[in-house]
């Protein structure tokens, strides 16, 4: 049928960007710097293999890095696909929806790991890193409020739920799309989803809170 070309020539290059970006996201950047060191990320902490938590057990340079790294696993997810000349990109109105199917599935390798028996963090790197890429001012932002409320409140998780319940109405405010708050809400709703228990010991008043000077602790747990 002549309406059939098309719409495989879209499905194709749909599907690869969905395959490579859970790819790109089950990268355990946080897994692989702390076995470096000798340690089982799944087995100290909290065990999350995140950024907060390898901060939190091997110093901040271990944290950072992995935190550095994950973010930018989500900007390559979302970048490359913009970056290749597809047909079907440019058939598109809105070629921008390839890099919300490469942040979508980033987050999802991020998360559920195919490399760690789908264990994974929480997103919020991956996913800043995604969105500075795709909604550049809606990303900045988001990350801006991130940055406050953590140093007003040095908690991780906090800021992490804040930021992402501001997605959506930043989205409206700086973006306009109807695709971009539809993507920004899901982001949202799946960060908080992913924080459940970090909400339950917020509201309990155990949640630990963030040291900005935090070095290598001498005791790390390890298991080589």
């Amino acid at each position: 049928m002549p309406g059939e070309a098309p719409h495989a020539d879209f499905l194709l290059p749909l599907a690869t960007v969905a395959v490579v970006g859970y790819l790109l996201g089950a990268l355990p950047f946080g897994y692989l710097v702390a076995r470096s060191r000798g340690v089982d990320i799944f087995k100290v902490g909290s065990g999350n293999p995140g950024a907060t938590n390898v901060r939190r057990t091997l110093g901040a340079g271990a944290g950072n890095t992995v935190f550095v790294l994950d973010a930018l696993k989500g900007s390559a997810a979302v970048g490359w696909p913009l970056v290749v000349s597809w047909e079907a990109l440019r058939s598109l109105g809105e070629p921008s929806v390839f890099g919300y199917v490469g942040l979508g599935f980033a987050l999802l390798g991020h998360s559920y790991s195919c490399f760690t028996r789908f264990r994974g963090g929480k997103g919020v790197a991956t996913g800043a890193g995604g969105l500075v890429v795709l909604l550049p001012y809606v990303g900045l932002a988001a990350l801006a409020l991130w940055v406050g409320v953590l140093y007003a409140s040095r908690y991780v998780s906090l800021a992490s739920l804040v930021a992402a319940a501001s997605l959506p109405f930043l989205s409206v405010a700086l973006h306009g799309s109807r695709l971009a708050l539809w993507v920004t809400t899901a982001i949202a709703v799946f960060v908080v989803v992913r924080h459940r228990a970090n909400i339950g010991r917020l509201l309990s008043g155990t949640e630990k809170r963030f040291d900005r000077n935090k070095a290598a602790p001498k005791d790390a747990a390890r298991n080589p």
